[in-house]
């Protein structure tokens, strides 16, 4: 299986110090970024759709093994709320095929207040193109159930396991042949870690994304690190990042 790890964003000048260097330039954040994990799940796509222009600048400071994973924009998902979204996911996912190789699954988060549709789901899922590795993170628990499970193999789309600090609990269930994990508590132990790398390891994936959430203290990238040494001294070499 190989891993693919890493954090919500990476643009934060208060990781300076801490996981960048104290005087890197903003504009040499993501290539430093870039030497340290293969994958980054890009949040500020949420708030603005990413334009090709913008998307294509990020490729160029990164290896060809890198993966941006991209966070579907509100207009999809919160706005709309999948309903009569075709020309905006149109519009998403020209623009994020411009990573080509670089691109990594795209992610839907749907609103915590949103709960199970599964005849809406169906007609989102319809509009995305054989191939297109989406993950959808539900966060009202109606949305798990075998139905909705089955939907989302039917269509090769993932469910987005994430791990938050509220009442939520997300089943740990394969949908498809690739993982997702959103590991979103301020903090993880050894023993956190390592419970969560071994559920990982018992799927029969071919490829896990793993991100830690942002927090100031710049502890996301020292817990995506960490998990990335257990990986690598568990078995055999696992993709760098």
């Amino acid at each position: 299986m190989n891993f693919s790890v890493g954090t919500s964003g990476f643009s934060y000048p208060k990781w300076k110090g801490s996981f960048y260097p104290a005087k890197l330039p903003a504009k040499q954040m993501l290539g430093f970024y870039a030497t340290q994990f293969r994958s980054v799940e890009m949040n500020n796509t949420f708030y603005r759709a990413p334009t090709a222009s913008t998307l294509e600048g990020w490729a160029e400071q990164v290896p060809v093994d890198f993966r941006f994973v991209l966070k579907a924009p509100q207009e999809i998902t919160h706005i709309k709320r999948l309903k009569d979204v075709g020309e905006s996911v149109a519009s998403f996912l020209e623009a994020a095929g411009v990573l080509k190789e670089r691109l990594g699954p795209l992610l839907f988060q749907l609103p915590p207040n949103f709960k199970k549709d599964v005849p809406r789901l169906l007609a989102f899922l319809a509009l995305l193109p054989p191939g297109c590795r989406a993950a959808m993170e539900f966060r009202h628990s109606s949305w798990f159930d075998d139905e909705v499970f089955g939907t989302l193999r039917d269509h090769r789309a993932g469910l987005c396991i994430a791990d938050e600090t509220d009442d939520l609990v997300v089943p740990f269930v394969a949908t498809t042949d690739w993982g997702y994990l959103r590991l979103r508590r301020p903090d993880y132990d050894a023993a956190a870690l390592a419970a969560w790398a071994a559920r990982a390891k018992a799927q029969a994936w071919g490829d896990c994304f793993v991100f830690f959430k942002h927090e100031d203290e710049g502890r996301g990238p020292k817990m995506a690190a960490r998990l990335l040494e257990m990986l690598a001294a568990s078995g055999p070499k696992k993709g760098a990042g």
